[in-house]
């Protein structure tokens, strides 16, 4: 979760002095989600990722500086300088590319998990989207069709609130997206984004359920993000208010709270880790700023398949 945060949180003082290319889609505030579910997970195990990437990339086990080269279009990229940052990839932790397409990768998820399936792997597959794409099309295709094969499939759902600058309120008439998995036969539940340990307990279970041959779960979990929708965003259309209530309950703070009164887990402690990944964050950076250019070359490649 801290590497996630420091990471993101650079990255947006560098964007805002013109140091990154292109735009940033950041995911400050939600990264219990990420972290609560890949943890839970086996290395061999699929994760879908969207147009916010960066948190579920780091939280599978992507490298930090593959992560950052993509970033800044360099060769030593994850995807070779050719997706930027809303398509990381890194097959070798089960991390595929990442689609800036709303809703996508339900299907894609779906997709992999039956394929698991019909060759008797001991896998799952995660989907990772948010409140907007579940209005999609896909959204519900992918269910239905999840539900109808007991495809080991976990759907999760990051509701921030907010799809682009659109209160989900003025999208859809019910109060909880989960409520959409009873319509397809398999569970759906409502948990607190904003707190890991519950994150991780739901996402165990359902991982569970889903490697023992009985389906999907649709997993929501209330969140926020507190920066806007991209590095274009002000942020505008939420109050001040709102932002300051959902920032007092920041997940990386809770969680320091609950290991320092819960678990006597020594401060200091918590306090190097942030430090360690200060250091690691300025070392992916440094790294990225001063890898190669991709060879023009390179356009030609990985374009059809042989």
């Amino acid at each position: 979760m801290v590497r996630i945060r420091r990471f993101e949180d650079r990255l947006y003082q560098m964007f805002l002095q013109g140091l990154v290319p292109g735009t940033l889609h950041q995911y400050q505030g939600q990264e219990a989600i990420a972290a609560g579910v890949c943890i839970a997970l086996r290395p061999e195990d699929v994760v879908f990722s969207t147009h916010r990437p960066v948190g579920h990339a780091i939280a599978k086990g992507v490298p930090l500086g593959g992560i950052a080269a993509e970033l800044w279009g360099k060769a030593t990229g994850c995807a070779g300088g050719k997706g930027g940052q809303m398509h990381l990839v890194d097959s070798s932790v089960g991390f595929p590319p990442s689609s800036a397409v709303v809703g996508s990768n339900i299907p894609m998820a779906v997709g992999a998990a039956l394929g698991f399936k019909l060759r008797g792997l001991d896998c799952v597959a995660v989907s990772f989207f948010g409140d907007g794409a579940s209005n999609t099309g896909a959204f519900h295709e992918g269910l239905n069709l999840a539900a109808v094969k007991d495809a080991p499939v976990i759907f999760v759902c990051e509701n921030n609130q907010y799809a682009a600058s659109t209160h989900i309120s003025l999208a859809m008439r019910i109060s909880d997206i989960a409520l959409r998995a009873q319509a397809y036969g398999f569970p759906g539940l409502v948990v607190d984004g904003m707190d890991a340990i519950a994150v991780y307990n739901s996402a165990s279970q359902a991982i569970t359920r889903a490697r023992s041959g009985a389906g999907p779960t649709l997993l929501e979990y209330k969140t926020f993000r507190f920066m806007g929708h991209s590095r274009g965003d002000p942020g505008g259309y939420r109050s001040k208010q709102e932002v300051e209530q959902w920032r007092s309950r920041d997940p990386i703070q809770r969680l320091r709270d609950v290991l320092t009164t819960e678990y006597s887990q020594p401060a200091g402690s918590l306090d190097q880790i942030n430090q360690d990944t200060l250091d690691e964050v300025e070392s992916a950076i440094q790294f990225a700023q001063t890898s190669p250019d991709p060879d023009p070359e390179t356009t030609y490649q990985h374009v059809f398949a042989d």
